[in-house]
């Protein structure tokens, strides 16, 4: 191999949202991605290896989206500077590959004049061919190539060999690649529409604006009744999924969990390193595992509407609604994120441009029912709700959607104060992109579910298993796991009982609050390890949580800790994340302190009925 094909050359991939830059990205590089943040910020940074026929081996950077290298977001700004080379501690790109959407070449191609005005080499990849066929959209690409002055080469990002003459064009251009020449039409905006409309009429033919398919699904999915019915039926389908489809998979990794710490506890000789292994690090870290499917479940119809192209619907949709409680339909996205978790969430309302309503979604953001709630739901609804059919649907499927649609319709009560309470009242009119349908990829789903679980079980290696080791060493000390109510960590529950009793909180609860804080499923973990070690015998310890807590809490309890978790502020990570995008100790206060409030007083409340009803 030569040395200049030792040399990874570094390629970065830019483009609108919605433009296939990550499915071309997907196909590339496949499951060779590391995903990680730009040092200083939030934003994520996702970099791939690919190796060309030829044998020159690329480094192929995922750029956030972008309307314009105007900037107005934090996502387009990162990309600016890392095209021009500017950005610290980052090389600057040797080619830029500019994907546009061939069926919406008219907003996309505005785009690429500005990323030829950067004067570096550059190749615009026209995607998503096989769609503008189909559509009867026809691109003259040799004649694009000569009149944009860069290499255009068409590509279908959903095809196994869709990128084989992108990757030819790269092979063909050296790392000393000679840059485009820029005009005038590159700086000056009028320009660049006239130049961009210059363009489509000499190299593009298209029948019509929009898709026949895609007017006929938004005539039913946009109307305003409709559509609403449309959504709801959608996001309960999803939630009855969760349970339906996990419930096997759930079965499995428990019943392994289970024989593991059998086998860990009689291969072991008796002492604190059986009892860390068996009752701490197998039960605590095994009862967090256990609901991995039903993450995944959820990520993968999250992953599948977005891919899809329905959440911009979704969130023109829910304008008008959302404006109601003052918000915008652009907080849509970011809520629905935060129902994965509140922390890519928050970070996702960089795209909104009002600093009013992007502080408002950011406050509210953490009552969406995250993912990492999902296990303590799933153990309470588990072991409390009985698990039969109510008409069509599942029982403890309506008690989870029940708690999603508390969650959501909090964060809109809370938005509606806060709305009151501004200063500035007026609307703000929510302008978006509607990108065309089309089937989600598989391979885009499944590399997509593939980072979720891994970031997921990289908790339960980090935080979950540390967090686990300490609550051991609090319960099994200094009485050797003999007597656990004496232990260090008996004492600081007891110590906190008596706030939490009002709301029909135990000790065991109490200690796991406290680890609960690093992230919102060690309370399961913290649960498992606090009754594995309390349990009488062997068989006892490595029995599930769930009919242990059945018998032992009573429903008004169950009921107040569900309650709790859609409130509680249990995540020091998303407090923190507060802080780094509002840049303020006093709103990341503000967010900690009403939720606290509202999770203390729904859980007072929720507890003493269903005592006066009989459920104590």
């Amino acid at each position: 191999m030569s040395a200049a094909h030792a040399v990874p050359l570094r390629v970065a991939l830019v483009g609108n949202p919605n433009c296939g830059k990550t499915a071309l990205f997907n196909l590339l590089t496949g499951s060779r991605q590391k995903v990680a943040n730009y040092a200083g910020v939030t934003v994520e940074r996702k970099e791939g290896r690919f190796h060309a026929p030829s044998g020159r081996s690329y480094a192929l950077l995922d750029l956030p989206g972008a309307y314009s290298l105007h900037a107005a977001s934090l996502d387009e700004a990162i990309t600016r500077d890392l095209c021009r080379g500017f950005y610290p501690g980052e090389p600057a790109p040797d080619v830029i590959v500019c994907v546009v959407d061939a069926t919406n070449l008219r907003l996309h191609l505005r785009f690429a004049l500005e990323v030829r005005a950067l004067g570096r080499p550059m190749v615009l990849a026209v995607n998503m061919m096989d769609a503008a066929k189909r559509r009867g959209i026809e691109v003259d690409l040799a004649k694009l190539e000569r009149e944009i002055g860069v290499p255009v080469v068409p590509t279908i990002a959903v095809r196994r060999n869709g990128a084989q003459a992108l990757v030819s064009m790269l092979d063909s251009m050296s790392a000393n690649a000679q840059p485009p020449v820029s005009t005038a039409a590159d700086v000056d905006p009028d320009a660049l529409h006239a130049e961009t409309r210059r363009l489509l009429s000499l190299a593009v033919t298209m029948p019509r604006r929009t898709a026949e398919i895609d007017d006929a699904l938004d005539r039913w999915l946009l109307h305003p009744i409709l559509g609403i019915v449309a959504f709801a039926v959608v996001m309960f389908l999803i939630f009855q999924a969760v349970y339906s489809w996990a419930t096997p998979l759930m079965d499995g990794i428990d019943a392994g969990t289970a024989w593991l710490a059998g086998w860990a506890e009689a291969t072991l000789p008796e002492g604190p390193l059986n009892s860390l292994i068996s009752k701490g690090i197998i039960a605590g870290v095994g009862g967090v595992i256990v609901f991995l499917p039903q993450i995944l479940i959820l990520f993968l119809f999250i992953l599948a509407l977005e891919e899809s192209g329905y959440l911009p619907r979704a969130a023109f949709l829910l304008d008008r609604l959302m404006s109601k409680a003052g918000l915008s339909g652009r907080s849509f996205i970011p809520l629905l994120s935060s129902f994965a978790c509140a922390i890519p969430g928050i970070m996702a309302t960089r795209s909104i441009q009002d600093p009013r309503d992007r502080l408002a979604t950011i406050i509210v953001a953490p009552l969406m029912t995250c993912s990492a709630r999902l296990p303590v739901y799933a153990l309470l609804i588990g072991a409390f709700i009985p698990a039969r059919k109510i008409g069509w649907f599942n029982q403890q499927g309506l008690v989870l959607f029940a708690l999603y649609v508390a969650g959501i319709l909090s964060a809109l009560a809370v938005a509606w104060v806060m709305k009151k309470w501004r200063r500035d009242k007026s609307e703000h009119a929510l302008m978006l992109e509607l990108p065309s349908y089309r089937m989600p990829h598989p391979r885009d789903l499944a590399l997509g579910l593939w980072e979720r679980a891994a970031i997921f079980l990289k908790r339960v290696g980090g935080i979950i298993l540390a967090m686990t080791v300490l609550l051991w060493v609090l319960l099994y000390f200094p009485h050797g796991g003999t007597d656990v109510t004496n232990s260090f960590a008996g004492h600081i529950g007891r110590a906190m009982q008596t706030v939490f009793a009002p709301i029909g909180f135990n000790w065991q609860i109490c200690i796991a609050l406290i680890p609960g804080l690093a992230a919102r499923e060690v309370a399961v973990s913290s649960l498992a390890t606090v009754y594995a070690l309390q349990a009488a015998d062997d068989a006892a310890a490595s029995a599930a949580l769930s009919p242990i807590i059945a018998s032992g809490w009573s429903l008004a309890t169950a009921l107040s800790l569900l309650v709790w978790y859609i409130y509680a502020p249990q995540c020091l990570s998303t407090l923190a994340t507060i802080k780094r995008e509002t840049g303020s100790w006093k709103q990341m206060a503000i967010s900690a302190g009403y939720l606290f409030a509202l999770a203390y007083l729904a859980s007072l409340v929720t507890y003493q009925v269903a005592v006066a009803m009989g459920g104590g």
